[in-house]
Parts: C-alpha cells; sequence; structure tokens
C-alpha cells in the first residue's frame, strides 16, 4: 500500500525567558485541564450516563467557566480552545480505529499547548541562529534557528520534555526524498546486538549512552530509591535522570534521521521485516495465577529492543521513501542459507555467524538475513508492477497452510533464546518425530523455497 504524503514537525530548541516560561506553563496547566474535563465527560459517557457533549457544546461550557473562575479567564482562551478541537479529533481518530482512545494528561508528562491560524508575520528571524515566534499573551519567544522554517507554516506546537527543555514545533508537509532511479534495493534486517544490518554488508548500531554517562545513570537510580518521596532531593536526582534520558532519546532519533534518510537516497526499493513490535515486548510477568517466566531477562530484552528504533526506522523510511518500503513476513530469514536457500535452525552457529550446514557458505548472520530480505523485497516490488522478478524467480515462503491441512503437522510459536536470533521462528513438529529429525520428504520445504 502507497503511503501518502503527512504532516511533518521541524522541531526547534525554545529559549524563553523565566517570565516567559512561567507564562508558558501556565498555558500548559489550562490545556490539561480542559484535555482532562473532556476525558472525564467520555467516561461518564460510558458508564451510562447520557452522551458526551460535542465540540460547541464543550466550547459553551468553557465561556462559562471563564466567567465563574479568574484563573481559567486569566489564561488565553485560543490555546484553551485549540484543546477542545484536539481532543475532538483524537475522538474522531478513536472512532475510526487509527488511534487508541485518547487518556489523561499528567503534569511534568504530557506539558504543551497548540496554536493555529498562525500569521505568517508571527515568525521572523532576528540573526543567523536566533528566530522569534510569537504567543498569544506571551510575547515574542526566541529559538535556536537551526534550520530554515518551512513556509507556508499555519500551525505549531510548543512543548516541555521531562528534562525540562522547551520546544516549537512548527508543522509542514515535507516532500519525499526522490529515488536514485538505479533499480537497486536493500534489505534491512533489525536487531539488538546490531540495530540494523543492511545486505550490503554494513552494520549500524544506534549510539547510545557512554560508559561514564551509564554508569552516572546507574548511581542516580540507586539515589533515587534512597530519596524521600516528594523532597526537593529526589526531585533533583529526577531532573538528572530525565537529563541523561534525553541524551540517549536525542541520539537515537538523531541516527533514525539519518540512516532513513541515507537509505532512501541510495535504494529504489527498501525491504524490511514486518514484525509486531508491540506483542515482541509485551511484559512476561504474567498473573498471579499464571506467571510468566524469566521476567527479568524479558524486560531487559524488551528495553533492548525499544533503545534499538525498530519501529520509528521504518516509520521515518515509510514517510521519506513512500511506495518504496516493501514489509515482508520475518519467519525463516535468519535460518535460511542466501546462497543455496537451505532451511535449517543449525546453521545459525550464534548471534553474529551463519555457517550453512549444507553447502558450508559462511558469513555474518544478520547480513545473510538482510539479504534474504532484499531478494524477497525485490521479487515482491517488480511483481506488484506486473514484471519478472529480478534476477529469477523470487525466494518466497513456505506454504504453511498447505502444510497443516495435508500432514497434519503442527507450528509452535517463535520463543526468545539466548545467543540466537531475537525475532525466532516457528518449529515443525510432526507427530511421532522429534524436533530435532530432519523434515518428511513430502514437505519439500526446499523446493518450496524456491518456488
Amino acid at each position: 500500500m502507497t503511503v501518502g504524503r503527512f504532516t511533518g514537525m521541524s522541531r526547534y530548541r525554545l529559549q524563553p525567558t523565566p517570565a516567559q516560561e512561567h507564562a508558558l506553563l501556565k498555558h500548559c496547566r489550562h490545556a490539561r485541564f480542559v484535555w482532562n474535563l473532556a476525558c472525564e465527560q467520555h467516561a461518564c459517557r460510558r458508564s451510562g450516563r447520557g452522551p458526551a457533549p460535542g465540540f460547541a457544546e464543550q466550547c459553551r461550557q468553557l465561556t462559562q467557566a471563564r466567567a465563574e473562575f479568574a484563573w481559567l479567564r486569566a489564561g488565553s482562551v485560543t490555546v484553551q480552545q485549540q484543546a477542545l478541537k484536539d481532543f475532538t479529533q483524537a475522538m474522531g481518530n478513536f472512532f475510526a480505529g487509527t488511534h487508541r482512545r485518547p487518556t489523561w494528561r499528567k503534569a511534568g508528562r504530557h506539558e504543551g499547548f497548540r496554536i493555529v491560524a498562525v500569521k505568517p508575520d508571527a515568525v521572523r528571524r532576528v540573526s543567523r541562529r536566533v528566530g522569534q515566534v510569537k504567543v498569544p499573551k506571551v510575547g515574542w519567544v526566541r529559538f535556536r534557528w537551526s534550520r530554515p522554517v518551512p513556509n507556508g507554516v499555519r500551525s505549531y506546537r510548543i512543548t516541555q520534555d521531562r528534562a525540562g527543555r522547551w520546544h516549537v514545533a512548527f508543522a509542514a508537509i515535507p516532500d519525499p526524498v526522490p529515488a536514485p532511479g538505479t533499480g537497486e534495493a536493500v534489505g534491512v534486517d533489525r536487531g539488538v546486538a546490531v540495530s540494523a544490518a543492511l545486505s550490503t554488508g554494513d552494520l549500524l548500531r544506534v549510539p547510545g549512552l557512554r560508559d561514564g554517562e551509564r554508569d552516572r545513570l546507574g548511581r542516580l537510580l540507586r539515589k533515587l530509591s534512597r530519596a524521600r518521596r516528594g523532597s526537593r532531593r529526589r526531585a533533583r536526582i529526577k531532573a538528572a535522570i530525565a537529563r541523561l534520558k534525553a541524551r540517549e532519546s536525542d541520539r537515537r532519533k538523531d541516527w533514525v534521521e539519518k540512516t532513513s534518510t541515507e537509505l532512501a537516497r541510495r535504494f529504489d526499493v527498501i525491504g524490511v521485516e514486518d514484525l509486531n513490535i508491540t506483542g515482541m515486548t509485551r511484559s512476561a510477568h504474567g498473573t498471579i495465577e499464571a506467571p510468566g517466566r524469566n521476567a527479568g531477562r524479558k524486560a531487559e530484552l524488551n528495553r533492548r529492543i525499544l533503545a534499538a528504533g525498530w519501529g520509528a526506522l521504518v516509520a521515518r523510511l515509510e514517510h521519506k521513501a513512500p511506495g518504496r518500503v516493501v514489509k515482508i513476513n520475518p519467519r525463516y530469514t535468519s535460518q535460511t542459507c542466501n546462497a543455496c536457500k537451505h532451511v535449517a535452525r543449525e546453521s545459525r552457529k550464534s548471534q553474529a555467524l551463519f555457517l550453512c550446514v549444507a553447502c558450508g557458505h559462511g558469513v555474518n548472520a544478520d547480513v545473510n538475513a538482510a539479504r534474504n530480505i532484499r531478494d524477497t523485497a525485490a521479487g515482491h516490488a517488480v511483481a506488484a508492477r506486473g514484471g519478472r522478478p529480478l534476477g529469477g524467480p523470487a525466494n518466497r515462503e513456505p506454504q504453511h497452510d498447505h502444510l497443516l491441512t495435508s500432514t497434519g503437522c503442527r507450528w509452535n510459536p517463535p520463543t526468545f533464546t539466548e545467543g540466537g536470533d531475537v525475532k525466532g521462528a516457528p518449529v515443525l513438529q510432526v507427530p511421532g518425530r522429534s524436533d530435532r529429525d530432519p523434515p518428511p520428504r513430502g514437505l519439500r520445504i526446499d523446493a518450496q523455497l524456491r518456488m
């Protein structure tokens, strides 16, 4: 499916004065208060207490509340009404099935507000590295002019992250990255030890915290566990932890942006695995009746998967290269030899080594999987245009449904194993046979891979 153009956000570092920061925080509190009231109204509707009011009725209620409460009247009606409009849009997205139900906003975590119908003279450049944006009831606020502001900006959002930093993001519709037109395809295998392995042989890793920063984070976490709740010392420690976490997040976002742009410029077809990241990072604690196993190790694996930026990389690729990203089934990509197409779990010797038990082909395991992804993606892309696959027939995955109905075999779900592939692969079980025995001749797994 072709991904259309999206509304991007060009984010800049905001530099308010202490007085302006106080006014911005007041706008954030008002927007959060109005949003939470709208959430409460819809929660009452679910309890069978009548229909929730619409946007027009909520605006009338807001006018009555501003007339009654001076602290609310002192804020900007533009900010407060826009919070109601954003909530209405969020509920519409929820009923359309594209987003989750909007939830309550918490102080210190969801700080921000949006301004629409921005006039062209509301953003100006003061010097080479400084710009200004006009905020209602705040005035001109400086921001770092790190790159040109997109033309035709009609709205912007001001936010404060958990590290206390302010940002302004201008809404704009960026143009996609043009394809090079060379016909080249690339496969991207996402992992934990190697964040992204390319079929070209490149091994890319997300830059995280350095050793010294990681040690400091550990010390701060130990101090946090001993700090009294509600104390100023605990607040200072939490702010220091948030600054380290923000530094790690900024490095990951920067890596995702640069990597996705380079891939979109170099290749016409980009193949990635269609992974269910939400399911893969689900907690393994279980319930009291059915507790999970190895919950601590699974939690560490979940953190490493999320730190690798799997979902963000694919999302940005779809934004920058619409229609050129091909998602394929991840099964057997890590167990199939790219040279002879033989499938065997024993060929995956370790996390980094793939040595085919049939032909002896040895290569980095992640690069081998990326090349399998590339071949399948190239075949799918050509087939979608009505042509013949590049370089001969495309490598297709085994037809599991046919095997299930014709042989009575059963496929076990993938499991997480130490030292092996994170994504795993189903294990074929035939009645009366061990999972270590080779498959029967009637299954013809290798033949189906060559179809």
